[in-house]
């Protein structure tokens, strides 16, 4: 692209790291005895710190949320479509933070990186993380930044879970909590896609029990088979029909009569599959679908959400999408009357659309509006 980045772009930016020396104390009772965390900012922070945003990211996101890293990138972050100047994150009005988790591979401490109690690679051994240690991990974050309560917290899928669980482990650090394409817990079938998905990766000869790198291999079919396993769980039936239907690959229209691409919607799989094993690792991926799994803040409450939810702060958006399967609406509604129990503040928006999970990650009209409508209010409550 041009050295000119579009007018609702933050434009060219920059990752911090801030590296902590003290412990952290993570659910599975292991710690990590140092870790640092890599992340991004957009906009400017107020005099009186009010008007921070905070984005947590999905499964394969990362703290490159909006912008661009470099003139010549092909594409900005993951969701330039919300996050920039006149945008619904509006960075004329907030100062946003985009970080990368730990357990991460885009910089923050993870699987790859030196366990410095060994001096070797962490890889199998990085301790299982969850929701709540990522949050934990997040909150000294904001300490560092001298945030005392978010304006906001944003996320959607995985993202949304650790902003659900801001509001509950640290009710009184954030103002509203907006949660899009998401579930109070993983269904029995999600786990299942989960599990077939790490099993696709553990069997993989190059996986070599998480000890790829020292092996110099990567488990490229197992990661490119789970990420294909996933992707189809991301887009609605509707999607992949208008976008491939049963079209032959080629302009012959003959079939092969083999095991090879006979179909558009092989080659796409393929494709992204490929794609995402140069960009991902596979221990990383694991950690990531066990989080998920592992999600479920009512499990200490007797099950019961409304009780989870008994001491939030926050108000609520909650987002769904009619065609999304994965998360679908009738889970968040779950959400909305555990809150409503509680006679929380809570708006709900069901948005009609055919691309299935992904699209929280889309421009779609009708989304942006919401989120443009909600956080107008949230930037006149803190005077941004």
């Amino acid at each position: 692209m041009s050295n000119t980045f579009p007018a609702d772009s933050v434009g060219l930016v920059v990752p911090k790291t801030h590296h902590f020396h003290e412990p952290l104390p993570l659910d599975s009772g292991r710690e990590l005895p140092e870790y640092q965390l890599v992340y991004e900012t957009y906009g400017e922070l107020n005099q009186d710190r009010s008007n921070a945003i905070l984005v947590c990211h999905a499964l394969s996101g990362d703290h490159h949320a909006a912008g661009y890293h470099s003139p010549t990138d092909r594409k900005p972050g993951w969701w330039e479509s919300c996050i920039g100047p006149g945008k619904p994150i509006d960075t004329n009005r907030f100062f946003v933070v985009s970080l990368n988790n730990i357990g991460g591979c885009s910089g923050s401490t993870g699987p790859a990186s030196i366990n410095p109690r060994t001096g070797e690679r962490y890889g199998p051994d990085f301790p299982i993380v969850t929701v709540a240690d990522w949050v934990r991990s997040q909150a000294r974050l904001a300490d560092v930044l001298g945030i005392d309560c978010w304006a906001a917290v944003v996320g959607g899928s995985l993202g949304a879970m650790q902003c659900l669980q801001w509001a509950i482990d640290y009710p009184d650090r954030v103002r509203h909590a907006l949660l899009i394409a998401t579930a109070p817990k993983l269904s029995a079938q999600n786990i299942a896609f989960n599990e077939v998905a790490r099993q696709a990766i553990l069997s993989d000869p190059d996986f070599h029990d998480g000890r790829y790198l020292e092996h110099g291999t990567v488990p490229r079919r197992g990661l490119a088979l789970a990420r294909m396993l996933g992707h189809i769980t991301y887009l609605s039936d509707d999607a992949m029909r208008a976008k491939f239907g049963r079209e032959p690959r080629g302009t012959a229209g003959k079939l092969s009569f083999s095991f090879d691409i006979d179909f558009e919607v092989e080659s796409y799989l393929r494709y992204q599959g490929q794609s995402f094993v140069e960009r991902f690792d596979a221990n990383t991926y694991l950690l990531m679908t066990k989080a998920l799994d592992y999600f479920d803040p009512a499990a200490k409450h007797n099950h019961d959400l409304s009780a989870a939810l008994a001491h939030v702060q926050a108000s609520f958006l909650v987002v769904s999408f009619t065609s999304d399967w994965r998360f679908a609406p009738s889970r968040s509604r779950e959400i909305v009357r555990a809150l409503l129990d509680g006679d929380k503040d809570v708006t709900y928006a069901e948005i009609d659309a055919p691309h299935g999970h992904d699209a929280f990650l889309l421009p779609i009209p009708a989304y942006l509006d919401v989120l443009q409508a909600y956080l107008e209010q949230v930037a006149e409550e803190v005077g941004a």
